[in-house]
């Protein structure tokens, strides 16, 4: 059970979902247990016999996600996390979550747009830090062309991320385009936003939300006010998303919104707003 921490942090980066996350764990324990006794005790390292049977699962998983994700409704969002300390589920994997770069909601949605061969093998190499000998293994491929593989995923990140701007400023720009929102002021929220800035909304067909990406800062902030007039009564708070600074909306304590932010530069670039509600459980009565 000492390796779970370490099974969630890698499962997460691999589905970017924490629901996921938490199913591959307890298969790859499920698999586990059903080795023999004498079995369990000639493995020379648990943890790497572990770490090899969740990254397997999850390349199985991705294959079929891919799947599912054509049938889902709208546009699909990596699971939004919560600081550690906002934590509002019943049970409490985000205190297993490192929270550093490679969770970040850029990142995330950068790695929805490999292979699911790539994704493996750059989260467990470059994430990691497994030789290739032993990520070739898990993915079944050789080492060569696992080398490849990662090669091609570093290109994605590199042509789809610039580095974000200090988290200071960050902060500072949300808190400005929080305080936008609330007063409905459709100029400070466009020049707060990158006039090429583009809006996703994730509602997975069970909370109202765009089926499309809002293109340009000044249809985004016109959305974004007509939203803040349909919904009185709703409370927005600044708060930690996986691991930058966001914000998250709840009407009457409970979250139905939580915003992640791109910020590479001055202005805001993308926003990845989530509203399913089955990838809202953690932030559940967080904050309020």
């Amino acid at each position: 059970m000492s390796e779970r921490r370490q099974l969630i942090n890698l499962a997460y980066r691999l589905t970017g979902s924490l629901a996921d996350a938490e199913d591959v764990v307890q298969e790859t324990y499920a698999r586990w247990y059903a080795t023999s006794r004498e079995q369990r005790e000639a493995i020379a390292s648990p943890g790497a016999w572990l770490t090899k049977v969740a990254g397997r699962i999850c390349l199985d998983l991705l294959g079929s996600a891919r799947a599912r994700r054509e049938r889902y409704v709208g546009e699909w969002i990596p699971e939004p996390l919560p600081d550690s300390t906002e934590w509002g589920g019943p049970a409490d994997p985000a205190d297993r979550i490192t929270l550093d770069e490679s969770i970040n909601m850029a990142f995330l949605v950068v790695l929805e747009s490999m292979t699911p061969a790539e994704r493996v093998v750059f989260v467990l190499h470059d994430v990691f830090r497994y030789p290739f000998a032993e990520v070739a293994d898990i993915v079944g491929r050789t080492p060569a062309a696992c080398r490849k593989l990662a090669s091609s995923a570093r290109r994605r990140v590199r042509a789809s991320r610039a580095p974000a701007a200090p988290t200071a400023r960050q902060a500072d720009l949300v808190r400005d385009f929080k305080r936008a929102w609330e007063s409905k002021d459709i100029d400070a929220l466009v020049g707060l936003l990158d006039p090429g800035a583009t809006m996703i909304a994730d509602g997975g067909g069970l909370a109202a939300a765009v089926l499309r990406p809002i293109e340009g800062g000044e249809q985004i902030a016109r959305h974004l006010v007509a939203i803040a007039g349909r919904t009185p009564g709703t409370t927005i708070l600044q708060r930690t998303v996986n691991g930058q600074p966001g914000l998250v909306a709840q009407h009457d304590g409970v979250t139905v919104t939580v915003a992640a932010f791109d910020i590479p530069g001055d202005r805001i670039e993308r926003i990845w707003a989530v509203r399913n509600p089955e990838k809202l459980c953690p932030w559940t009565g967080a904050g309020a």
